[in-house]
């Protein structure tokens, strides 16, 4: 069992709701979650139940209405926008379906930018940002714009931008969901040897079955609260 001190993620009794008119919508209810060191963890779940909000309210990117989100130990709830920023530069790495490059930097000048952004000298960032280019086999396209790269190049640059600062985990949605078969799995094996080599854990929003089913632990969004489906014949009609 790890620590409570140990754990890279932890929330406790997380509730979000929306308002729509005068109806209010729970999406996330007394949800707990923890996440340790290089643990590997997938979300699945139908669509709508909140997937994305609860990745959103891991990451610090949207409050919740109660309940805890803790990154390496700290509360986010604790910090003002500057200080969660910050935090959220050093310890997360977000990579989404869609790569979200800026296509007037190249592939090397996106990657070293969240190193940048932390206040590293430039000389650094670009050195890590080549190593990182190197380990998921891109160091030829260093200098590419994104618009000069395939689809799976781009989502390549996505993830490497995501390692550069060796994050304590990265957050994911969909980030096969966008490719075709052959190269997602390209991609899929490429995170599970970055995740060995670097010891970083991962939660996976995902719908795809193989994908979930390469993780440590499945757990199921349903009703707002998380189930661990793992290892069950649940996946397919868990919407994944």
């Amino acid at each position: 069992m790890t620590d409570k001190n140990q754990w890279v993620l932890q929330c406790q009794q997380l509730s979000k709701a929306y308002v729509q008119g005068a109806d209010k919508v729970a999406v996330i209810e007394d949800l707990d979650l923890m996440v340790s060191p290089g643990e590997r963890v997938a979300i699945v779940g139908a669509s709508g139940s909140g997937k994305t909000t609860l990745l959103n309210l891991l990451g610090g990117l949207d409050d919740p209405s109660a309940g805890t989100v803790k990154v390496m130990g700290s509360d986010l709830a604790d910090m003002n926008e500057s200080q969660r920023a910050r935090w959220r530069n050093r310890n997360l790495g977000f990579v989404y379906q869609f790569h979200h490059l800026l296509n007037e930097f190249s592939a090397l000048e996106n990657v070293a930018m969240p190193l940048l952004i932390a206040k590293v000298s430039v000389a650094e960032a670009r050195s890590r940002a080549e190593e990182i280019l190197h380990q998921v086999g891109l160091a030829h396209r260093c200098h590419h714009n994104p618009s000069e790269l395939s689809g799976g190049e781009r989502q390549r640059v996505a993830i490497a931008r995501a390692l550069v600062a060796h994050p304590a985990c990265v957050l994911m949605d969909e980030p096969t969901g966008n490719l075709d078969p052959a190269t997602a799995e390209k991609v899929l094996s490429l995170l599970l040897e970055l995740n060995r080599e670097l010891a970083i854990s991962f939660v996976v929003v995902t719908h795809e079955q193989h994908v979930a089913s390469q993780m440590d632990r499945v757990l199921s969004l349903d009703g707002g609260k998380l189930v661990d489906v793992t290892g069950t014949t649940k996946l397919q009609a868990q919407g994944c």
